[in-house]
């Protein structure tokens, strides 16, 4: 079992800036790719970023060149840096965590509001 906690979500004005954290704890080491989510209201939940255990990043097109995804294997967390935000930013963002025998666990979601 993998246990995720989301942190760091708010509100800010578009063109801000928020660091959202996601803690593991339990099997760590089974750990081999983490992803961001999000669900905006009234939308289906949808891949952000995503890094693999090498380190290998990837990102959907409109969060590319703003969001930034990291990982802190000593700390057993990950990181998504959003900057430049924009009101269609606004969601539920959700930590994932696959581990090699290719289970899933989820975050409860932390809130991200980019409003004036």
């Amino acid at each position: 079992q993998v246990q995720l906690v989301e942190s760091g979500g708010g509100l800010v004005q578009p063109g801000g800036s928020l660091t959202l954290s996601c803690a593991a704890s339990g099997m760590t080491s089974e750990i081999k790719t983490m992803t961001w989510y999000r669900q905006p209201p009234g939308k289906q939940r949808g891949l952000v970023a995503r890094i693999a255990k090498n380190n290998a990043t990837s990102y959907i097109i409109p969060v590319k060149g703003r969001f930034t995804i990291s990982r802190d294997n000593a700390k057993n967390t990950v990181y998504l840096q959003m900057n430049s935000l924009k009101p269609e930013d606004t969601a539920v963002y959700y930590c994932n965590a696959e581990t090699e025998s290719r289970a899933l666990f989820w975050g409860q979601g932390t809130q991200v509001t980019v409003s004036s």
